[in-house]
């Protein structure tokens, strides 16, 4: 298996097969979360056509895409996130534009539990580990409560860096309030 990283998906033939898969991977999160975790087309065409996101593609020995990540250290790239919060929070590193954020990770179902998302991981974590970065991600309740993604990634970072410090930066919850029928 291969990682390439690319500045931008032209649109045609990949685009479509990274669509599919993007689509593929997410899909059931949309009854499974409050918050909306797939972009549309149009905004993941937008991803595919922003220069300031890199995008890492695992690639099977034939060439066939089965997992797409995407990463930039231009915070102000990222629809959803505060890049006034990792401003704040951490003003050096910020201004040396030496905070990653991940903005998704899939992998293919049927890739799912092999190498790529691995090889994506360490992959995204090499370039801000090389210039001692930050790196940001967010991971809903149900990935982290039934897939325990967050420490899936602690274990494969520390597989590269045993110095690596993790911690939850901050945290959204959502309510609803019930008016049952009156007794």
């Amino acid at each position: 298996m291969l990682v390439k990283v690319i500045d931008q998906i032209p649109d045609g033939d990949l685009r479509e097969v990274l669509w599919k898969l993007y689509e593929d991977s997410f899909a059931e999160l949309r009854s499974l979360a409050v918050q909306r975790h797939l972009m549309y087309r149009s905004e993941f065409d937008e991803v595919m056509d922003d220069p300031r996101i890199s995008k890492y593609l695992a690639l099977e020995d034939d060439g066939t895409p089965v997992g797409i990540a995407t990463y930039t250290n231009d915070l102000e790239a990222v629809p959803l996130i505060a890049p006034e919060y990792f401003e704040r929070h951490w003003p050096e590193h910020y201004a040396a534009k030496k905070i990653w954020y991940i903005v998704f990770v899939a992998v293919s179902p049927e890739a799912q539990g092999r190498e790529a998302f691995a090889l994506l991981c360490e992959q995204l974590y090499l370039v801000a580990s090389t210039q001692n970065g930050l790196v940001g991600l967010d991971i809903c309740t149900y990935n982290d409560d039934v897939r325990h993604m967050s420490r899936i990634f602690r274990v494969l970072v520390r597989r590269m860096a045993d110095n690596m410090r993790f911690s939850r930066i901050d945290q959204q919850s959502y309510w609803l309030y019930e008016f049952p029928s009156a007794a």
